[in-house]
């Protein structure tokens, strides 16, 4: 994409609200992380060409309580790193009556499990939040990889894409700047 295409995609882009919260203490949140997770959230809506005002939850929760989730929504009393929460079914999307923004669903995330995986996999943990974030969004946006086969290689594909766009790419650490 060329520099242009670029900034043409980034004017054509319509506001997007993501709303974060921190409900957890065991993990201190790194500075930049609220903004690495907006920028996740924005270039995952920009790689589906999605133009629409939207709005996204975010929350940073610990062990216990997405253990809690996983529970409930899934059946499966287990910890996980993520868990996605859309509202929308088939690119259909509820209205925020306020604003006109289409309400995409919620995003929660284990800050103690993304610790953990940061240290298995050798990355820090803005590499492994803005992944989990990228990886949420796509489900948001219908995406499914449970089932494997292609729907699953071209939603990793998605991913990858987005995180390079980012300058995070597979492998890579990303810390960002103090001033960012």
């Amino acid at each position: 994409m060329t520099d242009i295409m670029r900034r043409v995609n980034l004017n054509t882009m319509n506001k997007v609200k993501v709303v974060i919260s921190n409900r957890q203490n065991d993990v201190k949140i790194p500075t930049g992380i609220r903004l690495l997770v907006r920028r996740c959230c924005n270039a995952a809506l920009r790689e589906e060409n999605f133009t629409e005002d939207a709005e996204i939850s975010v929350s940073f929760v610990n062990n216990e309580e997405i253990r809690s989730l996983n529970a409930k929504h899934r059946g499966k009393d287990a910890v996980t790193d993520v868990l996605s929460f859309p509202l929308g079914e088939n690119g259909k999307y509820d209205r925020n009556e306020a604003t006109g923004a289409l309400l995409l669903g919620d995003i929660v995330i284990s800050m103690p499990k993304a610790m953990e995986q940061a240290e298995t996999f050798g990355h820090s943990l803005q590499r492994e939040v803005g992944f989990l974030t990228v990886h949420s969004m796509f489900h948001l946006l219908g995406y499914d990889h449970e089932e494997g086969g292609l729907a699953a290689v071209r939603m990793r594909e998605k991913e990858e894409t987005v995180l390079a766009m980012l300058g995070i790419p597979r492998g890579a650490s990303y810390v960002m700047n103090e001033n960012e």
